[in-house]
């Protein structure tokens, strides 16, 4: 079996889940909604019709993202800006052509900005992280960075987000170096994206069937285990009310609050890969 070609426009993916095209308002500010196996935010107010979007999806996904989006803001409405929470190619696999659409500005954390102006690529997936078909393809997943340099720029130092009043990112690498979650602070709503997830991600069947449950970062796509741990337990000291995450359904209330303690109490069991060794 061939790597899949480096360029998003031949990458084809046939995994999907029963949330697939499926979408849901955690708030009247927040709509999360599911691109094959990966969700993308719409964040803003939908009488102005001025809102940000959080992620691009999968590759050839741009049509079906610009059709949700005008359904909840109107079509002739593009967002302010897109904020990433990681440049991995199921976050990004639709950006460059909405770019071409909307032509706005992009925001990412500095440090993931190399591989978003071409200068990195990420690691292979590593097969052996963890059995599961999800792992065992994952070398074949595209792992290089895009160039979108005319459009990014790195978010303000002071935590604030462009557009996105009262909310702040949070560094929570480990998945990625420059890997962020958003959150605001006076309901508890938390974008987490992959730095925790609410599925098996490396699991074929739960990703397909959404079987929630609580997981640390992807396993065959995290770069430094340490910081991954370290960004759950950030995440876990804010206590959020409500979270979505890159992969799975959204998770609140006392079912959020314990499973995020279940993580950071036996994040080696749960989270770390079958043939992770310390260094």
């Amino acid at each position: 079996m061939k790597p899949l070609d480096s360029d998003f426009s031949n990458v084809h993916l046939p995994f999907t889940s029963k949330n697939n095209g499926k979408g849901q308002e955690v708030c009247s500010d927040l709509y999360y909604w599911t691109n094959q196996i990966v969700n993308i935010c719409l964040y803003g107010d939908t009488d102005a019709g001025e809102w940000v979007l959080i992620d691009c999806g999968m590759p050839h996904s741009k049509h079906a993202i610009m059709e949700v989006a005008a359904e909840r803001f109107g079509h002739s409405k593009k967002p302010k800006a897109i904020v990433l929470t990681h440049g991995h190619f199921d976050h990004v696999g639709s950006l460059e052509p909405l770019l071409e659409e909307w032509d706005v500005p992009v925001y990412a954390h500095k440090n993931e900005l190399p591989y978003l102006s071409g200068e990195l690529d990420y690691p292979k997936g590593d097969p052996k992280a963890d059995g599961g078909l999800v792992s065992e393809l994952s070398p074949l997943y595209p792992h290089h960075g895009i160039d979108i340099s005319p459009n990014l720029s790195a978010l303000p130092a002071n935590g604030e987000i462009p557009y996105m009043k009262d909310w702040t990112w949070v560094h929570t690498p480990g998945h990625t170096p420059g890997h962020i979650s958003l959150y605001r602070e006076k309901d508890g709503v938390l974008i987490a994206g992959d730095a925790f997830v609410t599925v098996k991600q490396e699991s074929l069947y739960r990703v397909v069937l959404q079987k929630k449950e609580i997981s640390g970062p992807p396993k065959y796509f995290t770069m430094d285990w340490e910081e991954a741990r370290q960004s759950v337990a950030k995440l876990a000291d804010l206590h959020p009310i409500l979270a979505i995450t890159g992969h799975g359904e959204e998770m609140e209330g006392e079912e959020l609050e314990a499973s995020l303690k279940r993580l950071v109490n036996h994040f080696d069991q749960i989270a770390l890969p079958a043939n992770y060794k310390r260094h």
